[in-house]
């Protein structure tokens, strides 16, 4: 009976030893900080986001598509209303080419705004990272770079701000 008993339970974590722990989590769920990764600026240069980033300023994080209807709604309403993002840094990364990428630029003035950083995610990190299946996908993080929420899709511009508010 105790073999049976001793056996049992070697076999118990034997199998807990296999089991998987968060695997199914998305990296931004395991990484909840802003991640580190690079985008390819209109000029070609190779920008690390993370350290350009202003300190003690939140970050609204926008992964977009140029033809994409929803991100270009969704740009216009955050240009509309620049003012009240004075305070928020934004950064907006596309994985389409950059002469794709600084048509959009152009067509929406981005490059006038001093909060705007519009880059090419040349590596292809944040697709994976953030497990995006939808654009435009917004990530918000607070002040000290740490995630707050993500949405895929089109949110009203004042659902955007009260993220920031929280």
């Amino acid at each position: 009976m105790k073999r049976i008993a001793v056996l049992l339970l070697s076999l118990c974590f034997f199998i807990s030893g296999f089991s998987q722990t968060e695997t199914n989590k998305a990296p931004y769920e395991r990484f909840p900080e802003f991640p580190p990764f690079t985008l390819l600026m209109s000029d070609s240069s190779s920008v690390m986001v993370k350290e350009k980033l202003p300190k003690k300023q939140p970050v609204l994080l926008i992964l977009f598509n140029p033809d994409c209807e929803h991100c270009q709604h969704e740009t216009e309403e955050i240009t509309k209303r620049i003012e009240e993002f004075s305070k928020i840094q934004i950064v907006m990364a596309t994985p389409v080419t950059v002469p794709i990428m600084n048509a959009f630029i152009d067509k929406y003035q981005l490059s006038k705004y001093k909060n705007i950083m519009v880059g090419q995610d040349h590596k292809m990190m944040m697709p994976t990272f953030f497990m995006i299946r939808n654009m435009p996908f917004l990530a918000f993080y607070n002040a000290k770079k740490e995630l707050i929420e993500t949405f895929s899709g089109s949110m009203p511009i004042d659902t955007v701000l009260s993220k920031f508010r929280k």
